[in-house]
């Protein structure tokens, strides 16, 4: 009998694309098995409209809904505790989150707790979630997170002051519905910071350990997909072709990533966001080239492919020269989008080094990066990136 090889396996919730496809939510709910939905979102979705909109498709398929949107950006302890309690007194059977990825981890995190009780920090860590949970149907307002078909969660500790991540097929959505006409309201800079997220999940997804044929072929996508339309969003923030092409990526990008994991930009992004409520694909966006950087003088034959995504010229280069391009081509489009140069612009100082190193390496994603990193390691890179 032959030994066995690598086993791949790959996990995403059943996936609706395409311009109108708000329309479908509704149906969507009832097929997860809802009858009565708690809709989560966030006050800048609702200004937008978007909810509205979704509300009379959930009324046609027969559904009931409550609203709840007390949210924040980075999403909260306390606030999942509150929509907790709104779910519970509203008796729903159901979560139908609409927005970016704060709704969509804030409705994870309801659907844990519905299920299983506690606190949701008793959660952290990578297949915690022991018991059955309501189903999800989400709904991405932004161009970035991934959330929507995502095996992740991350919710901000308050009282530590840092992200906590849960990680599980159980937290996998049943249902994402990925409307792009939802992304032509995002601010500009939104829109950067969240392109720059789904670039960095393709990079970060391609080059893991954890990588495979399935996840590769969405990262090199995501990768393509944010080069040729994030800048055109930004011109026009109404091209629909443009947003559709952005929607897309950051699909694929979060395909890519819940099966491949991610590495060091975003177990760093996780410490700083936690501790000083900076954007999280900001954070991303100013740390990806240090970290590209630093994995690439261990394991540069795998920016080669990163590279060809990125219209670089690959064949006859070295796998330094093609990591080296590749970084070049990221900073390049953060100056282009307006992404500061450094993080003591977002209020990091030497001083919280040594707190966002030592706990980056409790971060789930750590264990994927493709070079082994340690508290030094993470320092080195964030004076780098200062």
């Amino acid at each position: 009998m032959g030994s066995r090889g690598k086993l791949e396996k790959f996990l995403i919730p059943e996936s609706i694309f395409g311009v109108g496809s708000l329309a479908e939510v509704g149906d969507a709910a009832r097929r997860a098995g809802g009858s009565r939905a708690l809709v989560v979102s966030d006050p800048g979705v609702l200004a937008a409209g978007w909810v509205d909109q979704a509300v009379p498709h959930l009324r046609a398929a027969g559904l009931s809904y409550r609203i709840w949107s007390d949210l924040t950006p980075n999403p909260k302890d306390r606030e999942v505790e509150a929509g907790f309690l709104h779910y519970l007194d509203s008796g729903c059977d159901v979560l139908v989150a609409i927005g970016g990825g704060s709704p969509i981890d804030a409705a994870k995190a309801i659907a844990v707790l519905s299920g299983n009780g506690g606190s949701i920090l008793d959660y952290e860590g990578i297949d915690t979630v022991g018991k059955p949970i309501p189903p999800m149907v989400m709904v991405p307002s932004t161009g970035g997170s991934g959330a929507d078909v995502s095996q992740f969660c991350v919710i901000t500790d308050t009282r530590r002051r840092l992200k906590c991540t849960i990680a599980g097929r159980a937290l996998v959505p049943d249902i994402s519905v990925t409307d792009p006409r939802l992304l032509t309201t995002m601010s500009p800079e939104l829109s950067a910071h969240t392109a720059l997220d789904a670039l960095s999940h393709g990079i970060e997804a391609y080059v893991s350990k954890a990588a495979s044929f399935l996840s590769d072929v969405h990262a090199l996508a995501a990768i393509r997909g944010v080069l040729e339309h994030l800048l055109p969003t930004m011109d026009d923030p109404a091209d629909l072709r443009a947003r559709e092409g952005i929607a897309r990526a950051s699909l694929q990008a979060g395909i890519a990533f819940t099966n491949a994991l991610l590495g060091a930009t975003h177990a760093i992004a996780h410490q700083i966001g936690g501790y000083l409520e900076v954007p999280h694909g900001l954070l991303n966006a100013i740390l990806l080239p240090h970290v590209m950087r630093f994995n690439a003088a261990t394991h540069p034959e795998r920016f080669v492919g990163v590279a060809g995504a990125m219209g670089v010229e690959t064949a006859r280069l070295t796998p330094q020269e093609c990591a080296e391009a590749a970084i070049a081509t990221v900073q390049a489009l953060r100056e282009k989008v307006g992404i500061p140069a450094g993080l003591a612009k977002v209020g990091v100082r030497r001083e919280h080094l040594g707190r966002f190193a030592e706990n980056a390496l409790n971060d789930a994603y750590i264990t994927t990066n493709p070079r082994t990193v340690s508290k030094e390691d993470v320092e080195q890179i964030c004076l780098a990136a200062l």
